[in-house]
């Protein structure tokens, strides 16, 4: 009897303990202790939202210089794979070539010249985000933030950044001649040599194709590249950590 006493007392105690342990877990919901102080998922949340606009601070001056575009490999932008066919049958149409050449250029001055209008565009998305799973981001990859934002205010950048882009491409920025103007003799040109008599022959196609788009999701795509540098920068060095919160959200290590 003694015996199924004590047992029932232990049990009581370690029922006692789990319950108050729960009490305790739901209390400090949301907190974690950083060696500085509790973090709270509102500072988690103000900490990765000052990551990503820091991150994009610094992303939009690189590349909004002479080559930030056109001589970085990981972000440079090429003719959309649309032209594929063009450039198979370039040198038979005279001039195309030089064309070709010009338009590369042009195009990634062109998101050279935009990406500086990307800055506001990016701060107000941030700031108005919603971040569901703070402490996931917080602890998973070096580019979970920069996911995070990509997968949750893309079409949204898209349709603001478009026209920054699109009056970019239509500046006179290499040479006095605009992209716009460029891509608009290399498709007209093709058109002609597409309804040739050997453009028959050979079975090619007219080329009817949105520049602005293309180059929008492309410069888009490079801006996040370089965001994504920046967050991995903050997160793994302590240098890049300019502010008192990001020292303390991503020191919690």
């Amino acid at each position: 009897m003694r015996k199924m006493m004590i047992r029932f007392a232990g049990f009581l105690t370690a029922l006692l303990l789990l319950t108050s342990s729960c009490d305790l877990l739901t209390q400090v919901a949301g907190t974690i202790d950083t060696g500085g102080g509790k973090l709270t998922t509102e500072q988690v949340v103000q900490g990765l939202k000052e990551a990503l606009k820091i991150g994009t601070e610094i992303a939009v001056k690189n590349l909004n210089q002479t080559d930030g575009y056109f001589l970085d490999n990981l972000v440079k932008i090429d003719l959309p794979p649309e032209t594929q066919e063009i450039l198979s049958y370039a040198r038979r149409v005279p001039g195309l070539d030089q064309l070709i050449s010009d338009i590369v250029l042009q195009i990634n001055r062109s998101a050279e010249d935009a990406v500086v209008k990307a800055a506001p565009i990016f701060s107000g998305a941030i700031t108005s985000m919603s971040i569901s799973d703070a402490w996931g981001i917080l602890n998973g990859a070096d580019s979970a933030a920069t996911n995070y934002l990509r997968a949750n205010t893309y079409n949204k950048l898209f349709v603001l950044y478009k026209p920054s882009i699109q009056a970019s491409l239509e500046k006179p920025i290499v040479a006095g001649v605009s992209a716009s103007q460029t891509w608009s003799k290399i498709t007209s040109r093709w058109n002609m040599f597409a309804n040739s008599a050997a453009g028959r022959v050979l079975q090619v196609r007219t080329m009817d194709y949105s520049l602005e788009e293309y180059v929008t999701h492309q410069a888009l795509r490079g801006l996040f590249i370089k965001v994504q540098d920046q967050e991995k920068k903050i997160r793994t060095d302590v240098s890049a950590r300019t502010t008192d919160l990001l020292r303390k959200v991503f020191g919690q290590g």
